[in-house]
């Protein structure tokens, strides 16, 4: 396998390459370099190189040549069409989109006449991250490839996954052997389908399957593969999934891979009954979160996909169940389960979780999306407006919910009994700050009349971002 580099270059002469047996079956083979094909003079003075965005918890990113940018808003998983560029050395430069003063990375890459090359931003931002962030600098091998046949090159961009192995044909064919992230081959087969599997690397090759998918190679093409996103989502800085995502090098289509099923969902739990003692949440019998206190929102966990058993329990009080229910979660959804109403037997709102469905698509990076969850067990229904009359939300009764969008910026928001005309008494008011490309839930929970009731909590608006650029 080739290795690649930040500052230089590798080669790439791939491990193994296909050949045809008469009878037409498909054998593997030590590879040797594929002759370049000579440049004409114009080429000489110039190679090529495009770039790849594969850091999965890294946002949209600008690529700058010296000074000049070449490439703007790039998102994770896209990867540009060819530059050309002039034959020597460049600084390449790669900053935050739309914010040139935050470098990611800056440093030098040496193009060599005739030559194309793949830069692709890998690892993670942050610290005390597996992969830190860095580019890694490919040699891509585009000289010509016969009519009956296709190039796959494969590149390793997972941060969370070990060396793999890469098979077709249930496990009969090695394509890839033993690829470590940073690391890439290149290998020649028969045009057609295939189904490929992502193995732990074994010396047999016959690890476990962690991935598998399918793929129509074109005769005459070349195709890059990055083995991209996170093994386990759940545990890393970004809710990504692996995924394998392909690209040619010669702009047309990318061979076809399905995005694999998610197989869980995303759950936050929040506490807003005003007058239940802290809480334990358990999932399927196993506690979540402890001592979650009034107001408090947790941030998403991952969970199995299907019916999950809820239980909220007084804290350190596994026995005394508030409430025990199965509750449907579905693959690659987010939900809300807020412990809301009240206990007791002279409750007015009985004790039950609203379960919410959260869409945590994010809107344009202007605009902010805001829905709000009527969770107050004496308020009744309310009309929420701005100080300058615009009405926000119409008639949200108990548990309601709902999504708007609206510029990002600063708002003060007017909370008012329902009325035909939406001008009631304002029986609150909020300050907020919504920012681009954010979603919002605001929860109006506590009680109007503290006094009355067998609650202490005040009437509030607890805000909680459930998504935003930073989070993707």
């Amino acid at each position: 396998m080739g290795a690649a580099t930040t500052l230089g270059l590798a080669g790439c002469t791939g491990d193994s390459v296909d050949t045809t047996t008469e009878d037409g079956s498909m054998n593997t083979e030590t590879a040797t370099p594929t002759e370049t094909v000579t440049p004409t003079e114009t080429e000489a003075a110039e190679g090529r190189l495009r770039v790849a965005h594969m850091s999965p918890n890294a946002p949209n990113v600008d690529v700058y040549l010296e000074d000049t940018a070449v490439l703007e808003d790039v998102e994770y998983g896209a990867v540009s069409g060819y530059l050309s560029v002039a034959a020597g050395e460049h600084t390449v430069t790669i900053t935050a989109a739309g914010d040139p003063g935050t470098e990611v990375f800056s440093g030098p890459v040496t193009v060599a006449a005739g030559t194309d090359y793949t830069v692709a931003a890998t690892g993670e931002l942050g610290e005390d991250v597996d992969r830190p962030f860095e580019p890694l600098v490919f040699e891509d091998d585009t000289s010509e490839v016969a009519d009956d046949e296709a190039r796959l090159q494969v590149v390793h961009a997972s941060p969370d996954a070990p060396a793999v192995d890469v098979t077709a044909g249930g496990g009969d064919i090695t394509l890839f052997d033993g690829v470590a992230f940073g690391e890439f081959g290149s290998v020649t087969i028969d045009a057609g389908e295939y189904t490929v599997q992502i193995r732990g690397d074994t010396e047999g090759n016959d690890g476990d399957v962690v991935a598998e998918f399918d793929i129509d190679l074109a005769g005459g093409e070349i195709y890059t593969a990055f083995a991209a996103g996170y093994l386990m989502p759940s545990e890393a800085p970004a809710n990504v999934p692996f995924n394998l995502l392909v690209t040619t090098s010669s702009g047309r289509e990318a061979a076809m891979v399905p995005e694999p099923e998610p197989e869980e969902g995303r759950v936050k739990v929040a506490h807003f009954s005003p007058n239940a003692p802290d809480v334990d949440v358990y999932v399927d019998g196993s506690a979540v979160l402890e001592d979650v206190s009034f107001g408090v929102i947790s941030d998403y966990m991952a969970v199995p996909a299907g019916s999950r058993a809820i239980e909220i329990t007084p804290a350190d009080d596994p026995n005394t169940a508030v409430f025990s229910g199965d509750v449907p979660v579905t693959a690659g959804t987010d939900y809300t389960i807020a412990a809301a109403g009240e206990v007791g037997d002279m409750a007015d709102r009985d004790f039950e979780p609203l379960i919410l469905e959260d869409d945590t698509t994010t809107p344009e990076s202007d605009m902010a999306k805001v829905r709000l969850v009527h969770a107050s067990p004496d308020a009744p229904a309310v009309d929420v407006t701005l100080a300058n009359g615009d009405v926000l939300f119409d008639g949200v009764t108990y548990g309601e919910s709902g999504y708007i969008t609206v510029p990002a910026g600063g708002y003060t928001l007017e909370v008012r009994g329902d009325t035909e005309g939406n001008d009631g008494d304002v029986v609150a008011s909020f300050d907020l700050d919504l920012e681009g490309g954010t979603v919002y839930s605001g929860f109006a929970i506590g009680y109007l009349t503290p006094d009355d009731e067998p609650g202490d909590p005040s009437f509030d608006l607890a805000l909680a971002v459930d998504a935003s650029p930073s989070m993707n």
